[in-house]
């Protein structure tokens, strides 16, 4: 993936769903849902855990296929080998781009989503990505 498909996507992009998400400030995954909030982007956590309760005022859902609404973009902040269960719901709910974050790594998950027509990110991050490419608001 080239920093051009990167922007590409990041400015297409409008509703992301973000699997993992904690509700514990000091965690990546909340960091990182706090930061695409502020950039405009409507963030939608997924946590089991939390299914039912409002994080940075957004509703959480249980898991992907709970969320009544189109979503673009997967950002996936769970382990690598979670990685290619999440790609198989990303792709019933006819999500456009899969997005492991730093360190998800996962080769089966990213053939498994291509295949199903879906742009795939792996090992980064949007909030590094974003400042970096010059796409802050």
């Amino acid at each position: 993936m080239n920093d051009q498909q990167i922007v590409d996507i990041l400015k297409q992009v409008k509703t992301i769903a973000l699997v993992g998400a904690s509700e514990k400030a000091e965690r990546p995954s909340y960091k990182v849902m706090a930061y695409l909030l502020e950039q405009g982007y409507e963030v939608i956590p997924v946590s089991p855990k939390l299914a039912g309760q409002t994080l940075l005022g957004q509703h959480v859902y249980a898991q992907l296929a709970d969320i009544t609404q189109p979503i673009d973009m997967v950002d996936v902040f769970r382990n690598a080998e979670a990685a290619y269960g999440v790609a198989q719901e990303a792709i019933n709910i006819k999500a456009k781009v899969l997005w492991l974050q730093l360190g998800v790594i996962n080769e089966q998950a990213k053939e498994l989503a291509e295949k199903a027509g879906m742009d795939v990110v792996m090992d980064r991050c949007p909030k590094i990505e974003i400042p970096r490419l010059g796409l802050e608001k």
